[in-house]
C-alpha cells in the first residue's frame, strides 16, 4: 500500500513515499481505507524527534484521518464495512500514523462521520477542535455562565475555542486584529478586544474586573498580564510557549489569590476525553460549527513539502493530504 513514512527521525527530507505492507488488525481494531489526512504541527514534532514518544520504524507519519471502514475485528460492533469514519489520536505512543492507504485503528479511537458533514472540512478541524473541547470541558471544567478570554482568537484553535465556549453558554471575550472583529462576533464573541492595546485597560473600560479562564493561543502575551486579569481561583490554560520558553510572574500574588496554570497537549488526552470530545464535535459540526478553516488540499506525495511549509510558517491555511 502507498504510505508516507520515515525510517528515522529528523528533517522533513526523511519522509519517504513508498509501499508498505497492509496492516493486520486485531480483534478490537478497525481497518480503515484512508481518503484524507490533515497535517499538524505535532506531526512535524514527532517526525523531527522533538516530541519524544515511542515510534516503531518504518513509522507512518500523521495522526488525523478520514476514510471508510474496510474490515472490522471480531470484538467490534460499533462500525460496519462501508461506514465513513474519522480518528485523531494515531501516530504516537507506539501507534502507527495515518498517512497510508490503509490504517489499523483501535475501535475506541474511531468515530463516525455525521451524515451531511464534509470529511475534508472535518479532518482539517478535528485537531484544533478536540484541543478546544477537552480544554474547556476537562481541563477547565467550565460551566455555563463562566467567563473565558481567548487570545489570538482568529487562529485555528482560537476560532474553535470561541465557537465551543459560546455554544456551551460561556461569556466569551477575545483578542485579535481589529480586522477580525466581525469574524469574532459571528463565531460568538461577546466582547472583541484589540490585541495591540493594553488588555487590562480595555477590560477596565468595559467595567470588567476579571475572567474565570484565559487561553493564549499565540504565546505572545506576558504571563503576568494574564494572571492580572484572572478572577480569584481562575485558571490559565497553556497550550503553547513564548519563543524564549520563559515566563516571569509575581509568585506571591499568584498563590495568595488561589489561581492556577494548567498545561495541556492533546497527545496526553485519555480515551474518555477523546470520546467526550468526539460526541461534542460531531454534534456541533452537524449544526454547522467548527468547519470554517481555509484549506489547501494536496496529494499524498506532497507530505514532505507540507510539513516543511508548516515548520517554516509558509502557510496559514489548514493542509490536507488526499489519496
Amino acid at each position: 500500500m502507498k504510505a508516507a513514512y520515515i525510517k528515522e527521525t529528523g528533517s522533513s527530507k526523511n519522509i519517504i513515499i513508498g509501499d508498505l505492507p497492509e496492516p493486520e488488525i486485531g480483534a478490537d481494531d478497525v481497518l480503515v481505507k484512508v481518503s484524507a489526512v490533515s497535517v499538524n504541527h505535532v506531526d512535524t514534532f514527532v517526525r523531527a524527534g522533538t516530541y519524544k514518544t515511542n515510534l516503531n520504524f518504518p513509522f507512518v507519519i500523521g495522526r488525523d484521518a478520514v476514510g471508510v471502514v474496510e474490515k472490522i475485528g471480531a470484538n467490534v460492533d460499533r462500525f460496519a464495512v462501508g461506514s465513513q469514519v474519522w480518528t485523531n489520536s494515531m501516530g504516537y505512543d507506539g501507534r502507527q500514523g495515518t498517512t497510508s492507504r490503509y490504517v489499523a485503528v483501535p475501535a475506541d479511537r474511531l468515530f463516525h462521520i455525521p451524515s451531511g458533514v464534509d470529511p475534508i472540512k472535518l479532518v482539517a478541524s478535528v485537531h484544533s477542535s478536540a484541543t478546544a473541547a477537552i480544554l474547556i470541558n476537562h481541563v477547565f471544567q467550565a460551566k455555563s455562565g463562566d467567563t473565558i478570554l481567548v487570545e489570538g482568537a482568529a487562529g485555528h484553535v482560537g476560532t474553535k475555542l470561541v465557537q465551543l465556549a459560546h455554544t456551551m453558554g460561556l461569556t466569551v471575550m477575545t483578542t485579535s486584529n481589529e480586522a477580525d472583529f466581525d469574524k469574532m462576533d459571528r463565531f460568538g464573541s461577546d466582547l472583541a478586544l484589540d490585541y495591540k492595546k493594553s488588555l487590562t485597560k480595555q477590560l477596565e473600560k468595559h467595567d470588567i474586573d476579571g475572567v474565570d479562564f484565559v487561553v493564549d493561543t499565540s504565546g505572545k502575551v506576558a504571563l503576568q498580564e494574564n494572571i492580572n486579569v484572572l478572577n480569584e481561583r481562575g485558571t490559565i490554560g497553556l497550550i503553547t510557549a513564548p519563543e524564549d520558553n520563559k515566563f516571569t510572574f509575581n509568585v506571591r500574588k499568584f498563590y495568595t489569590t488561589d489561581k492556577a496554570i494548567r498545561g495541556f497537549v492533546l497527545s496526553h488526552a485519555t480515551i474518555d476525553q477523546f470520546t467526550d470530545a468526539a460526541k461534542l464535535l460531531n454534534q456541533r459540526m452537524v449544526d454547522g460549527f467548527l468547519l470554517d478553516d481555509d484549506i489547501v488540499e494536496k496529494p499524498i506525495e506532497d507530505a514532505a513539502q507540507a510539513q516543511h511549509a508548516l515548520e517554516t510558517n509558509a502557510v496559514k491555511e489548514r493542509l490536507v493530504l488526499e489519496f
